[in-house]
C-alpha cells in the first residue's frame, strides 16, 4: 500500500522540518494572542484554530484510506509543489507580520487613530496574511499527495478565514472608519482581482 509521502523516509524529514519551521512561529502568535483577546474578535481566533485543525486532521486521515493518493510519479510531483506552499505561505505570513508591525497582534483589534498598511502583500489584497495561512493549508493538502485532501483542508480553511474576515473587517470600519472603507474598496480580499 503506498503511504502518504510525510510519513515516508526522507521525504517525512523534509516535510515535517517545513512543518515545524512554518507553525513554530504560529504557535507563538496564537498563545500570546490568547492571552490578551479582546471582545472584538468575537471568538475568531478559536474559529481559525478550530478550522484549522479539523480540516488538517481529515487532511491527514483521507489521505490514508485506500485510492485516495496520486500515483506514485504524481504523489512526488505534489510533495514537492505542496512543500513550496507550505514554505512560500510561511514566508508571506511572515513578510505581513513585518509590514503591519505592532498592528499584527493574532487576535482581532483596532484603534482610531490605527494608520492602514497600504505597503508590501498589502497593496495587492486587504488580507495577504490569510492568503498565506490559506496557503500554507492548501500546501499540506498537496504534499500529502491526495487532491482530496488538498480541497477538504482548503474548504475548512477559506470558511475560517471568511468568519475572520467579517469580524476583522467589521471592527476595522467601526474604528478606523472611512480610511479603511477607502482602502477596501480598492482591493479584493484574498486573491488579486478574484476575491
Amino acid at each position: 500500500m503506498l503511504k502518504p509521502l510525510p510519513f515516508v523516509w526522507p521525504y517525512a524529514l523534509i516535510f515535517w522540518a517545513a512543518f515545524i519551521w512554518a507553525f513554530l512561529p504560529e504557535f507563538r502568535l496564537v498563545r500570546r494572542a490568547t492571552a490578551q483577546k479582546t471582545a472584538a474578535d468575537s471568538k475568531s481566533l478559536q474559529v481559525i484554530m478550530a478550522g484549522g485543525s479539523i480540516g488538517t486532521a481529515l487532511a491527514f486521515s483521507i489521505a490514508w484510506w485506500p485510492g485516495m493518493l496520486a500515483s506514485l510519479a504524481t504523489a512526488r510531483v505534489m510533495f514537492v509543489v505542496g512543500t513550496l506552499l507550505l514554505v512560500l505561505g510561511s514566508l508571506l505570513r511572515r513578510h505581513c507580520w513585518r509590514t503591519l508591525g505592532n498592528s499584527f497582534t493574532g487576535d482581532v483589534r483596532a484603534r482610531s487613530d490605527q494608520r492602514v498598511v497600504t505597503d508590501g502583500a498589502y497593496r495587492c489584497v486587504r488580507h495577504p496574511s490569510y492568503s498565506a495561512g490559506m496557503l500554507m493549508n492548501l500546501g499540506i493538502g498537496i504534499a500529502l499527495g491526495s487532491w482530496v485532501s488538498a480541497v477538504v483542508i482548503t474548504v475548512f480553511s477559506f470558511a475560517a478565514y471568511v468568519y475572520r474576515m467579517n469580524v476583522e473587517e467589521r471592527v476595522l470600519m467601526s474604528e478606523i472608519g472611512e480610511p479603511y472603507r477607502a482602502f477596501a474598496s480598492t482591493r479584493k480580499r484574498l486573491v488579486p482581482f478574484v476575491y
